[in-house]
């Protein structure tokens, strides 16, 4: 008899890849039916992500083997602590737009929208779920071109510039990356994460030159993807002139690569291979830049969304320079912040879509007349601002706090988040501020109220998604205790990566049992000729000759 529970893994990339074309072709009319379907995934997708978080939590990795092909020959997608982690994050962050895209009225801005955005969540979960590089870079491509898609929702000319631009930046890291895994199959012959970690934690440091290059080139093709400097340039412009839901959406992007990064440089090129330090190395320096460039950048920005935007480069450069430490207690308080950074990013990107829709001159930081709904946006904007900005009391600042406490007597860690965060704060204070406040002053009594939403529009279920985030936010911080409990879990799962190999290489493993079982019988016999040959008449030298 089947047993579903035992497939239930391939599903969060099974189920977005039946429902892209199931909309296309069966529903591509009708939008309300669109909507439901999509609402359906999502929280069937939620369910499934819970579930295989909960299963990941009490026992070790599990594997699952397409086509049952062993590793390191076949496909396999793993489920540890880490990957759940990402799926729970990722189906939070999925509902809660597609909710905002049907309040709102983005997705009968364009074709597609629904479609493209369960293609996007496929390759997003099944990036989170490979166990082969290859598969990884195939899962890139996978969200690039549904991102693109995205991007480039409802039109315009500015949207299509700003795709363009993204889109030749990311294929020239995934050509990059391409480079990449050639340099590392050229040198261990496997691509297979699992495999990988065996194989490079037996190579001699003298023979890992190559093998060097290639680790090297992994850190520049997950730095485009996370944003990370000299790599950060494509993101303002993306983000800034993508559709609302879309940046929000966007927000978990820069976590793959930072994903990416967790996994490769935990599993396969530690600080203990041959490759030694080099992530380490590279990362450190790399991330206090982005940091400094990404909260700065809030202060300098023209508009809201740009300056959102320059705070998810921050908030990049702040995890990183946790990540970078490679050690457990700093990957607890870089995997606590990442968690809060995608939550309140997502959420400001969806306020600050609804100033726009509101606002004659969009989200231009200046004086004008009240907006409708301006007292609860400004109290959305307030909170998720000191969210980002690592105010207390809510989980930005616990994170940074882990973060600093991991990082004692690195003075230049700790002085470039303390100053970093306070020039946040000075700068979403500003935007807040000219936007919100100072338009009282230029109140007038036909701009109180602006007009009605478009039909099939909700802004009460607008607000709602955004309120859900925020909320979420607020778990996250109440619940601190339980949840960096269970982020030490992922970060003990990730630096024992034995377990991790064990199960991806199990039958490889009884493979190769078998074959020495196999040939240990031929060798006794071998003996045995041998003890015996004494007994013979022939002399010792002709027996020797003869066996």
């Amino acid at each position: 008899m089947l047993n579903l529970l035992d497939h239930l893994i391939v599903a969060p990339v099974v189920l977005p890849a039946f429902l892209a074309p199931l909309i296309v072709l069966w529903l591509r009319f009708d939008t309300n039916a669109q909507r439901v379907f999509s609402v359906f995934g999502m929280l069937a997708m939620l369910a499934i992500a819970v579930s295989l978080a909960m299963r990941a939590s009490s026992g070790p990795p599990e594997v699952y083997r397409l086509g049952d092909w062993e590793a390191p020959f076949g496909i396999v997608l793993v489920l540890d602590q880490l990957s759940a982690l990402m799926l729970v994050l990722n189906a939070v962050l999925g509902l809660a737009i597609v909710l905002y895209s049907i309040g709102s009225g983005w997705d009968k801005r364009g074709w597609h929208f629904h479609s493209l955005l369960q293609f996007q969540m496929m390759g997003i979960n099944g990036a989170f779920l490979t166990g082969d590089a290859f598969n990884l870079f195939v899962f890139f491509e996978v969200l690039l071109i549904a991102s693109y898609g995205l991007m480039i929702h409802s039109g315009g000319r500015d949207r299509l510039k700003a795709g363009v631009q993204y889109v030749v930046y990311n294929l020239a890291g995934s050509t990059l990356f391409l480079f990449a895994l050639g340099t590392i199959y050229a040198t261990t012959g496997t691509l297979n994460m699992a495999d990988l970690a065996d194989k490079v934690a037996q190579m001699p440091a003298a023979d890992a030159g190559l093998l060097r290059v290639g680790a090297a080139l992994l850190i520049l093709v997950f730095a485009v993807k996370a944003a990370l400097v000299p790599f950060q340039f494509w993101l303002p412009g993306t983000y800034t002139n993508a559709p609302g839901p879309v940046a929000a959406l966007f927000a978990i992007m820069t976590k793959i690569g930072v994903y990416a990064i967790i996994r490769v440089y935990t599993l396969i090129f530690t600080p203990q291979s041959p490759v030694g330090t080099l992530a380490h190395d590279l990362l450190l320096p790399a991330a206090g830049v982005t940091l400094v460039i990404g909260m700065v950048g809030i202060l300098g920005a023209r508009d809201m969304g740009r300056a959102v935007a320059y705070s998810v480069i921050g908030s990049v450069g702040t995890m990183i320079l946790a990540f970078a430490q490679f050690s457990e207690a700093a990957t607890v308080a870089g995997l606590y912040y990442l968690v809060h950074s995608t939550l309140v990013a997502g959420a400001l990107f969806l306020i600050v879509d609804m100033v726009k829709e509101r606002r004659e001159t969009g989200l231009v930081i200046e004086a004008q007349p009240p907006i409708r709904n301006q007292g609860l946006l400004a109290s959305l904007f307030f909170m998720a601002a000191i969210g980002m900005a690592g105010m207390p009391p809510l989980s930005g600042f616990l994170g940074k706090l882990m973060i600093l406490d991991v990082t004692r007597g690195q003075w230049w860690i700790w002085a470039a988040i303390l100053v970093t965060s306070l020039i946040a704060i000075v700068g979403f204070a500003r935007a807040g501020s000219t936007v919100f406040w100072k338009s009282e002053s230029l109140a007038r009594e036909e701009g109180d109220e602006m007009p009605t939403p478009e039909d099939g529009t909700s802004a009460g279920l607008a607000f709602v998604s955004v309120g859900g985030l925020l909320a979420a936010i607020v778990a996250w911080t109440v619940f601190a205790g339980p949840a960096s409990r269970y982020m030490q879990n992922v970060a003990a799962q990730l630096y024992t990566p034995q377990a991790y190999i064990s199960a991806v290489m199990e039958g490889a493993a009884q493979r190769a049992e078998a074959a020495a079982q196999a040939g240990a019988h031929p060798e006794a016999g071998d003996d045995h000729d041998v003890q015996e040959a004494p007994h013979t008449d022939a002399p010792a030298p002709a027996q020797a000759d003869a066996h």
